[in-house]
């Protein structure tokens, strides 16, 4: 998938209708129940979803006129605002989701060319505003999974599954954690060794450099689903044969 943020859009404006389209179809009941997220009902995802546009128009702002404008005010008004809405009626919480999409739409389009390059506060840090394309795509693509109203990994472009799994073995790379595996996606072949054996080549034999580490092969989506908690990974392949160990918390 493309680094280009103008490319991305495109992307972004698919995902979104996608996501508009299974909210279009819950109702007040469907709104409070659970999702895929502990302790989140489906409301709060739809809710955190609106707000993340908001806070990503923030960030296009400072980059446009040279404002330090942050991301969120605080977590503690992120936290607030997202519980605030949670319970509101299936119909207001489509309403704001497509006003802040919307609204998201406009920022960029005001955005010159040249201001992708600004770096901007997001609440992870300093970042280049050309990352907002991509950030806002993931946000999209992985809650929408997180309603738990029919929208799967497998769902995902390809393009998008592929791109999140390296984005994810990236995010690994940099953390002091125990897990060390191989992942081979179906789509390329080409493994992704992640954790303390990173630098490792895979199959030394256990004599020469330790055990040898456990490859895990399957689509990129499933691989990304499963790294992000959002896939139990039940048709992935580990070799040798055992159970999936479980992932770190991601982002």
């Amino acid at each position: 998938m493309t680094l280009d943020p103008l490319a991305l859009l495109p992307e972004v404006d698919r995902a979104t209708a996608r996501l508009l389209r299974t909210v279009d179809g819950l109702d007040d009941a469907a709104i409070g129940e659970p999702s895929l997220l502990p302790g989140w009902t489906r409301g709060h995802v739809l809710t955190h979803l609106a707000r993340n546009a908001d806070s990503f128009v923030n960030l296009l702002t400072s980059a446009r006129t040279g404002a330090d404008i942050p991301q969120y005010p605080s977590p503690a008004a992120r936290n607030a605002e997202i519980a605030a809405g949670a319970a509101r009626p299936a119909a207001a919480q489509l309403a704001d989701l497509r006003a802040s999409a919307q609204r998201f739409v406009d920022a960029v389009a005001e955005l010159p060319t040249e201001a992708w390059a600004a770096q901007v506060r997001s609440a992870r840090g300093l970042r280049p505003a050309a990352t907002l394309a991509w950030g806002r795509l993931r946000e999209v693509e992985v809650h929408h999974v997180d309603l738990a109203a029919g929208y799967r990994t497998a769902d995902w472009p390809d393009a998008f599954g592929q791109r999140l799994l390296h984005e994810v073995v990236h995010d690994l790379a940099e953390r002091d954690d125990p897990l060390a595996l191989v992942l081979v996606p179906a789509e390329t072949g080409q493994p992704l060794t992640v954790g303390t054996g990173r630098g490792r080549p895979v199959g030394i034999p256990a004599s020469e450099s330790g055990p040898e580490l456990r490859t895990v092969a399957g689509p990129a989506h499933e691989l990304a689903g499963w790294l992000t908690g959002r896939s139990a990974g039940t048709s992935l392949v580990v070799t040798p044969a055992g159970p999936l160990p479980a992932p770190p918390p991601w982002i």
